[in-house]
């Protein structure tokens, strides 16, 4: 059996000890800290399929913790706070948070947004292996299909998940306009649970991440009043 493991940080221990119990009663093995310090060290010592993560934490507050483990993991990231604002929200995501739960929370509803989450994350896998292609290649852009990774200028490039999904799916169809809408059901579908600004945030942070000095020719552009597209330079 292929048991999922799950690292849990959250300094509230009654939370702690249900959520843990629950978890494991679902058999995943978890492993809890009250500690945000603590929580990371252990993460870059074993090996999580997912992250439950408290904001607000002695030691490293949750928003460090999940700018370090996007610095160097694609590990899925669920947030727990009582922190329930939109523009909270969206600070979350930025930092590359897969998803997003407010308290107080019902514990199968969690453990649905668990799920959820690591079904997408076979999914992703499952579609690599299925494709008939192996890479998806514009002048100094590629996508490496196999690896699920982007080099720019030949550098492998850092980026989360979800916005590899929606690059991935702009790169496959060049020059196609999409609205917020057409992007959410075509990559997410059912599962996706959230606010369509998400799209804007997940579309800004890409343009950051593949910002570079030499000229290209393709861009992400925005078509105002509709949505967005991978623009091509048709001779590329």
């Amino acid at each position: 059996m292929n048991e999922k493991r799950i690292l849990l940080v959250e300094d509230d221990v009654n939370i702690c000890r249900i959520v843990k119990l629950y978890l494991e009663n679902e058999g995943f093995v978890v492993s809890s800290f009250e500690d945000g310090t603590e929580a990371w060290e252990s993460f870059l010592k074993n090996k999580y399929d997912l992250v439950l993560l408290d904001l607000l934490l002695p030691g490293l507050d949750g928003y460090e913790i999940c700018k370090k483990i996007r610095e160097t993991s694609y590990t899925p990231v669920i947030m727990l706070t009582a922190k329930g604002s939109l523009e909270e929200k969206i600070k979350g995501l930025h930092l590359g948070a897969d998803d997003y739960i407010t308290k107080p929370f019902e514990i199968h509803e969690l453990i649905a947004r668990i799920q959820a989450t690591l079904r997408r994350r076979e999914l992703d896998h499952e579609e690599i292996e299925n494709k008939e292609v192996n890479r998806i290649e514009y002048d100094n852009l590629v996508f490496d299909i196999d690896a699920f990774v982007i080099y720019l200028n030949g550098e492998l490039i850092n980026i989360p998940r979800r916005e590899l999904q929606l690059l991935q799916h702009l790169m496959m169809h060049p020059n196609q306009v999409f609205t917020r809408d057409d992007l959410i059901e075509g990559i997410w579908g059912l599962d996706f649970d959230g606010e369509d600004r998400v799209i804007d945030v997940y579309i800004k942070r890409l343009r950051k991440r593949l910002k570079t000095k030499t000229k290209q020719r393709w861009a992400i552009k925005t078509v105002w009043g509709i949505g967005y597209k991978f623009e091509v330079d048709k001779n590329v």
